[in-house]
């Protein structure tokens, strides 16, 4: 199983130094590189400080030159918000500085909040059609001269300046829930992220079974890579993980007010909507949530990851950061690359060595 993490730069409230939050961050990505982690993930958000990244390229060009060896990707760039000769440069400019590293994950977008603000009010579901135009012409622009006239953009003969290191082109991610988006992907030689949500174990199937569905209804193009979020908290007490779940609880109430406009937003901090509203939501009870996340002791993360490799996840995406202090938030990335990581790997060398 390859392990990857995404890594949120969170600000608590208005005393915190957003020195010290970006400090943080830049400590996960280091941490992360040094025991082997494929890729470092950040998204893209305005105006909220429970996630802060206006620019996720940016941040990728600082950690690219304090780490050495992790993979630096977008998870996701929300492509409503972007010209696609605007993209292609960013993108382009930003795999030159991390000398070759980059990974380009593009969504729709997840909050009207930002919407109303970032996309002159759209609705957040239309954003899949930007998805679609804006991949191809992202492509074709790193490629060489080319003009678009398309449904959403349209201009004449231009190319990305500067082109990509990576040749032909860095990988683009599809951020995908639905199975029309997974076939797009696999039909475009996309890769693809998911994630769960806060669903129990059958969704973590389900999202497989949509992944091999469009794979096989593809059989010519090449089978493009599946990686999976869940929010992760590794604990050396088994009742310490309700920490965690209650964290993630109160992150939630903050970001239905996002989803949903239920509350007012007061200098980048959304106000939590009563728990109430939260109690009556599926899978949100804090013993729900222990089961469901990687949520747990090592050997209750193991146990874990053996039901996710066996179900056909070969690539999980580490959600390390969703409102915890930092300090458990850093002993759970320790104890998951010490106690849980090395489970995988052995057992990785030893279906090498048998097939040798």
């Amino acid at each position: 199983m390859k392990f990857s993490i995404a890594i949120n730069m969170i600000r608590a409230g208005p005393s915190q130094d957003m020195r010290e939050v970006c400090r943080h961050a830049l400590e996960l990505a280091q941490i992360a590189d040094r025991a082997g982690f494929e890729t470092a993930w950040v998204s893209e958000h305005h105006a909220i400080e429970m996630t802060i990244s206006p620019n996720p390229f940016v941040l990728l060009s600082h950690w690219a030159a304090h780490t050495d060896s992790i993979r630096l990707g977008t998870a996701v760039v929300v492509a409503p918000y972007w010209h696609p000769i605007r993209l292609a440069g960013e993108a382009a400019l930003t795999d030159v500085l991390c000398d070759g590293r980059l990974e380009l994950g593009i969504g729709r977008g997840a909050y009207q909040y930002e919407f109303d603000r970032m996309a002159g009010g759209m609705p957040q579901k239309q954003g899949g059609e930007y998805v679609k135009e804006i991949i191809p012409a992202v492509r074709a622009l790193w490629q060489g001269d080319y003009a678009h006239d398309g449904e959403l953009w349209s201009f004449p003969s231009v190319t990305s300046v500067p082109k990509p290191v990576q040749k032909p082109h860095p990988r683009i991610w599809v951020a995908a829930r639905d199975p029309d988006t997974f076939d797009w992907a696999v039909q475009n030689n996309c890769d693809i992220m998911t994630t769960p949500l806060r669903k129990p174990f059958s969704e973590v199937q389900s999202l497989v079974e949509r992944f091999e569905a469009a794979v096989a209804a593809h059989p010519g193009v090449a089978s493009p890579e599946h990686m999976m979020l869940r929010l992760a908290c590794v604990v050396e007490k088994e009742q310490d993980a309700e920490t965690p779940a209650r964290a993630v609880v109160d992150f939630w109430r903050h970001f239905e007010n996002l989803y949903t406009g239920r509350g007012a937003v007061n200098n980048g901090f959304p106000e939590p909507v009563d728990w109430e509203v939260i109690r009556g939501k599926e899978n949100c009870a804090p013993e729900d949530l222990c089961e469901n996340m990687l949520f747990g002791t090592p050997a209750q993360i193991v146990a874990k990851l053996k039901r996710y490799q066996a179900a056909g996840v070969e690539h999980l995406l580490y959600g390390a950061n969703f409102g915890m202090p930092h300090a458990m938030t850093k002993r759970s990335l320790q104890l998951f690359i010490s106690e849980v990581m090395p489970h995988f790997r052995e057992a990785s060398d030893a279906d090498q060595r048998r097939a040798m």
